[in-house]
């Protein structure tokens, strides 16, 4: 079900990138990591099938990241987090426009990574039955795992030189696009974090109840 719902969503777009972003954080706490991972992985591979474009690994790559991160920090794990968080940007910041890029367009990203410990000793409270921490959860819930999808893209773009494919092959050309995606991220990272607290706290709710949850499936 949940395969179906993140290739179906993703095909309509949406304000940056597509409506899927608003699922991945349901999505990887309800299945975990490892389930959650699996089946992000089948439906965006499908959705790319279905409609295919230039920049289809990114969303095939970076989507599973994103709804296991949610996994891991609803079942109040870190580690594994702190270590794809620390190489990645490690890997940014060596690659020479990592270095050369403005520093407020990687600003989420150091911020998601400084909040991976505190949000994963929270995360468990989408288990509890008291409204104001389950929702403070999901809420920080979605934003790391959000940006940890952000995270993924970039360190394809820039460390893995996904741009000189993409015909990027100037700093210039880079700068430009990569600055203009920043700014969309930011607006990107607020459009999660209202659509959580609007949709996604009763979708939650509704769905450990129906499906009797206390821990994610897997």
């Amino acid at each position: 079900m949940f395969a179906a719902l993140h290739a179906v969503l993703f095909l309509p777009g949406g304000a940056w990138r597509s409506l899927v972003i608003y699922l991945m954080p349901i999505e990887g706490i309800v299945l975990g990591p490892s389930v959650g991972f699996v089946t992000a992985l089948i439906g965006s591979t499908i959705a790319r099938l279905i409609k295919p474009d230039i920049f289809w690994i990114f969303g095939i790559i970076a989507e599973p990241i994103g709804v296991a991160a949610a996994g891991l920090l609803a079942k109040g794990r870190w580690k594994e987090i702190q270590l794809i968080y620390g190489v990645m940007l490690s890997a940014y910041f060596l690659h020479p426009y990592g270095r050369m890029l403005p520093l407020w367009t990687v600003l989420d990203l150091l911020v998601a990574f400084a909040l991976v410990y505190p949000v994963s000793k929270i995360g468990t409270w989408v288990w509890t039955e008291q409204t104001k921490k389950f929702a403070a959860a999901l809420l920080l819930i979605a934003f790391v795992s959000t940006v940890a999808d952000s995270m993924a893209r970039v360190f394809l773009l820039i460390p893995c030189r996904l741009y000189e494919f993409l015909g990027f092959s100037s700093y210039e050309k880079l700068a430009s696009i990569f600055i203009f995606g920043a700014s969309g991220s930011y607006i990107e990272d607020g459009l999660v974090s209202i659509v959580t607290l609007l949709a996604g706290v009763p979708l939650m709710l509704s769905l450990r109840r129906v499906l009797g949850l206390r821990q994610p499936i897997s």
